[in-house]
């Protein structure tokens, strides 16, 4: 696994160990993802169940002011973190998913949230609610699930695509929300 482009374009992202639960958006995705967003520059970032980080930091190679990385097990995005030397512009928090948004109060312009497969199509009714308010005006919100069973928020869906087995979905929430 590599970051696609930008500062850290072709460095290596080390990957969980065997048995791990974690499943790594493919570089492909990525790609894909990113140009659909085009320019990240100056966004504050979430990674909701970052797993490798691998989200988070393809967005700060890209120009991404700082992320917030957060899930239940944080060691793999930690060790990402620390190799590339970005840990001033990255926060990793080891914390539940919906805890953390029910105790956060800051607002992002970017938030990536890619659960468990196994898992993303429950999660849906709680997490929509719990985002919403994290989200800056103009703020676009990315959804991995698998496309057999897709994870929905529930918010306006802006444009839906599938890479392989992967579906991923930007909602463009809009509203005035302010930029706190």
């Amino acid at each position: 696994m590599r970051v696609v482009a930008g500062e850290f374009k072709g460095r290596r992202l080390r990957s969980p160990g065997r048995g791990v639960d974690v499943r790594p958006t493919s570089d492909r995705a990525r790609e894909g993802l990113f140009s659909i967003l085009g320019d990240v520059a100056g966004t504050r970032v979430l990674d909701l169940y970052c797993g490798t980080g691998a989200l988070a930091i393809e967005a700060l190679s890209r120009g991404a002011a700082d992320v917030v990385l957060v899930d239940h097990s944080i060691e793999t995005a930690t060790r990402n973190v620390s190799d590339l030397g970005i840990g001033e512009r990255a926060s990793l928090v080891r914390d539940d998913v919906p805890r953390y948004l029910r105790r956060a109060s800051r607002r992002f312009d970017l938030v990536f949230c890619d659960p468990p497969y196994r898992l993303a199509d429950r999660l849906g009714p709680e997490l929509g609610p719990l985002l919403e308010p994290r989200l800056a005006e103009d703020a676009r919100l990315i959804c991995e699930s698998s496309h057999r069973r897709p994870l929905d928020l529930g918010l306006p869906l802006a444009l839906e695509r599938r890479f392989g087995e992967a579906l991923i979905r930007i909602y463009e929430p809009s509203g005035e929300r302010g930029d706190g």
